[in-house]
């Protein structure tokens, strides 16, 4: 037998710290190589993290909620052990006690013993699966623990323990103690007095949350952010996407918006300014070759920047598509750690929600966002003199002082302009 550690893994590039949001194993529990153990959210992604060994768990050395450094060990693993039995915790404790269960008579009760607290990963999957509080059943196992009989009973039952709240005072103390704050959270909460009203609603920081939040202070933090923009008149891009538009969405399937234009303009004029496609590492400037494009998608309470890889090779008409499928992706949680990898500049889309100027934070390490704002009519004095409604959008792009300049970025944004501009019905394909 020997103790293996289980480390926080990287979960895409740059990233170099994530939260554990849910353990999905206890100390005891048996897991095959591959199995989920935990459930871990960065500034880029949620996703599980698998066992790299089969074993029995011995150790959790972070608590629900706590931000670790990638490479920090996480729980240690007892390996060289079998496990024929899947409701089984370990394989040196006999085979747990079973009993069968009348339908009509399914006892719950909140569990008041540590036994009852170790799940195996067969129980944990099947009463999420089916919407049922563990800490409400009574476990028929060994020590009150629950087995996997006791959830399939329960479910062949229809009879669901509901959650309640623990309002009892010893079970409060003894959930405070179960997650202990650090001390700078204690000296926080110290210093900073709040004052609340019974109709005020708390929202706790966790998850995707409190990623996104350290990842924009570490940027504004290190990044010295400095912000330009440009006008840009898209009355023909406008005109050819709304002829074209719904013959598009009929003959392909997914819609050609006015942002995928935006994207391949981009796409084209960091081909040209390849400064823009850089990154700060310390000593030296990194510039990608590769031109992977990150834009922001929007949930109702999280923002993902999934990647379109090699934006500068794709038509309009791939890169509608990529926008399309990455966007469905993130609303539906399907996104994955390959999908956020690799971005090395940031374009959102700020117009679709009717904002006509913005300053955007810096992607870390990224050195460039470019905020795509709405599309407006306004009065434009021609070349001519003579006064025109014009469809106009502004561009407004946040850089990091540290590799970029005002020259190349003023540069790069009339490139920009320029593209957009010559978007035409006459000069332009989608495909």
């Amino acid at each position: 037998m020997a103790i293996e550690q289980m480390k926080m893994p990287q979960l895409g590039e740059s990233v170099t710290e994530g939260t554990i949001s849910k353990w999905l194993v206890s100390p005891g529990d048996y897991v095959n190589k591959y199995d989920p153990i935990a459930e871990v959210m960065t500034d880029k992604v949620n996703a599980e993290i698998p066992s790299s060994f089969s074993g029995t768990i011995k150790d959790i050395m972070a608590n629900e909620g706590e931000t670790l450094a990638v490479g920090v060990v996480i729980c240690s693993i007892e390996t060289g052990q079998s496990n024929d039995n899947p409701d089984a915790v370990t394989n040196s404790q006999p085979p747990l006690e079973t009993s069968q269960h009348n339908d009509t008579n399914i006892q719950t009760d909140i569990a008041d013993s540590n036994n009852k607290q170790r799940y195996s990963p067969a129980v944990l999957k099947l009463s999420q699966e089916h919407g049922i509080e563990l800490s409400l059943v009574k476990g028929t196992g060994k020590g009150g623990r629950i087995t996997r009989k006791d959830i399939l009973a329960i479910i062949e039952s229809g009879t669901v323990p509901k959650q309640v709240e623990k309002t009892d005072e010893k079970l409060i103390q003894t959930e405070s103690k179960k997650k202990p704050t650090s001390p700078q959270m204690n000296e926080a909460k110290a210093e900073i007095q709040y004052n609340t009203t019974s109709l005020d609603r708390e929202i706790p920081v966790t998850g995707v949350r409190r990623a996104i939040a350290n990842n924009m202070v570490r940027s504004v933090s290190e990044i010295p952010h400095a912000w330009t923009m440009v006008e840009v008149d898209v009355t023909d891009l406008v005109q050819y996407r709304d002829k074209i538009k719904n013959n598009f969405a009929s003959k392909e399937g997914f819609p050609i918006t006015y942002f995928a234009f935006f994207v391949k303009a981009v796409a084209q004029a960091l081909k040209e300014f390849p400064q823009m496609n850089s990154m700060w590492a310390g000593e030296k400037i990194i510039q990608k070759q590769e031109i992977n494009l990150s834009i922001a998608v929007a949930t109702d309470d999280a923002l993902y920047v999934p990647v379109i890889k090699h934006a500068d090779e794709k038509s309009i008409k791939g890169i509608a598509r990529d926008i399309f499928e990455l966007a469905n992706k993130v609303r539906s949680g399907k996104l994955t750690v390959q999908d956020m990898e690799g971005g090395t500049f940031t374009i959102n889309n700020t117009g679709s929600f009717g904002s006509v100027q913005s300053m955007g934070i810096i992607n870390y390490p990224q050195a460039a966002i470019l905020q795509v704002e709405s599309i407006v009519k306004r009065p434009v004095v021609m070349n001519n003199g003579m006064i025109a409604v014009r469809d106009m959008v502004n561009l407004c792009l946040s850089l990091d002082h540290r590799v970029l300049d005002g020259l190349i970025c003023g540069r790069f944004l009339k490139r920009v302009k320029e593209i957009l501009e010559n978007y035409s019905e006459v000069s332009t394909s989608v495909y």
